[in-house]
């Protein structure tokens, strides 16, 4: 069932999506050569904290994982790693594509978003496929219209993606977002225009393009959180919380509350 939000709904939504935003543009900020993935987890923990939150993902436990709940604030993925992936002491290393999600529940709602940034000196097909994974979220939050269908946000988001020659990931999909993290409806990154439900005005929806520079076959890890391509290529993955509005979309996640400007990004997708 698809819940609408109220005004007062969405502001609180707002207010947590702004703590987001603010962990995510720290976190960009902090990524550099010889930095490890724990060290950026647990500051964003210690914002999430400070700023009045919980982290959403930290204990995280679905029905369909079955090996313990996610230990960590922040996803980070790296390179291959599409999702999930879990923050460790490996030290980044220059040219590494990494995404980085992360959530918190504030007054009982939730913001979620993410953002893929390249450490170091780019190289030229791994710019590309962030370049065009961001191109594709702004494509699909631009379809965020009263009145279209959800299949005009997937399909919107797949036509950029394999324009390019890139692939969406079909396995994982953006979802509804409210007093739950993963609410109705699913948010898949492929579909047909003009199909599915009808977008109306408190509809809020977390749209996360992940865009492999291969084939869009992803496999779980042995460590079970942890997916990865199935034939090695590079991933990259951006999502923004985005509330239907009657003049548009309202995305909660981006600066200050709106727009949908990169966080710590300039339009090329490298850290700025």
């Amino acid at each position: 069932m698809i819940i609408l939000k109220s005004s007062s709904e969405i502001d609180k939504m707002r207010r947590a999506g702004k703590l987001v935003r603010q962990v995510l543009d720290a976190v960009v900020d902090k990524a550099d050569v010889g930095m490890t993935t724990i060290s950026l987890d647990e500051m964003a923990e210690k914002m999430i904290r400070k700023g009045g939150a919980v982290p959403a993902f930290k204990g995280y436990q679905p029905e369909f994982v079955k090996c313990g709940p996610f230990p960590a604030t922040l996803c980070t993925s790296i390179n291959d790693e599409v999702v999930h992936g879990i923050p460790d002491d490996r030290p980044l290393a220059d040219g590494d594509i990494l995404s980085i999600d992360t959530g918190v529940e504030m007054d009982g709602y939730f913001g979620d978003a993410a953002v893929s940034i390249i450490v170091g000196k780019a190289a030229v097909n791994a710019q590309s496929l962030v370049q065009v994974t961001r191109n594709a979220l702004d494509a699909g939050i631009a379809a965020c219209r009263a009145g279209n269908r959800l299949g005009d946000i997937s399909s919107a988001i797949q036509t950029v993606a394999e324009a390019s020659g890139f692939s969406v990931v079909r396995r994982f999909v953006g979802h509804g977002i409210g007093t739950a993290m993963h609410e109705d409806p699913p948010v898949p990154n492929y579909g047909s225009a003009g199909t599915g439900p009808v977008l109306k005005p408190g509809m809020v929806l977390a749209l996360e393009p992940m865009v492999n520079m291969g084939g869009s076959g992803v496999d779980a890890s042995a460590d079970c959180w942890r997916v990865v391509t199935h034939d090695g290529s590079l991933s990259a993955h951006f999502e923004h919380t985005v509330a239907i509005t009657e003049s548009g979309a309202e995305v909660l996640t981006g600066d200050n509350g709106s727009g949908g400007g990169a966080t710590g990004l300039d339009n090329s997708g490298l850290l700025a």
